[in-house]
């Protein structure tokens, strides 16, 4: 199966998101697991968290060319 597209995103804690899908499903994703990863450390700065982007056709949050976050990983492990 494959997972629904973004269709909104916004920051609602310190690590948490609440993210809209085509679906219309709601999902809340933490991204307190990925911080231990190198790659993921800048987003440990609230204010580098905040400014993301939904990645064109909702395939992803993006945040800069080095740091992405998929529709899948976002609806799959999202509660």
């Amino acid at each position: 199966m494959r997972p629904p597209k973004i269709i909104s995103a916004q920051v609602i804690g310190d690590r948490t998101l609440l993210i809209e899908f085509s679906d219309r499903d709601f999902k809340q994703y933490d991204i307190s697991n990925l911080l231990s990863k190198p790659m993921f450390a800048p987003l440990k700065n609230s204010s580098f968290f905040k400014n993301f982007r939904i990645e064109a056709g909702g395939y992803g949050l993006v945040w800069n060319e080095d740091i992405d976050i998929s529709e899948y990983e976002l609806w799959k492990n999202g509660v």
